[in-house]
């Protein structure tokens, strides 16, 4: 197989892997709350991408995340450990 096709399935590979154990501090819960991780994810993969816009971390994919629950359900209080998202004041 060529290289590039096998560089591109383990970029692709260790990109899923990272957004797995990320999830892992974002708890499944209510419908909300599992609309958090459904936004979450390929946000998440998007920015890890070799074709991505913009520079983000984990926790500006997470506040972008929250921002878009809040925007229908306002009263949504995310649940996320917090120590491994560090989020700025």
């Amino acid at each position: 197989m060529n290289n590039k096709i096998i560089e591109a399935k383990n970029k692709l590979k260790e990109m899923r892997e990272q957004v797995k154990e990320e999830m892992e501090h974002i708890p499944r819960g209510n419908p909300l709350q599992n609309m958090l991780r459904l936004y979450y994810q390929p946000l998440r993969m998007n920015s890890l991408g070799k074709k991505s816009q913009i520079d983000a971390t984990k926790e500006d994919i997470l506040l972008q995340s929250i921002d878009a629950v809040k925007e229908e359900h306002p009263e949504f209080t995310p649940q996320y450990n917090s120590k491994f998202f560090i989020m700025k004041k």
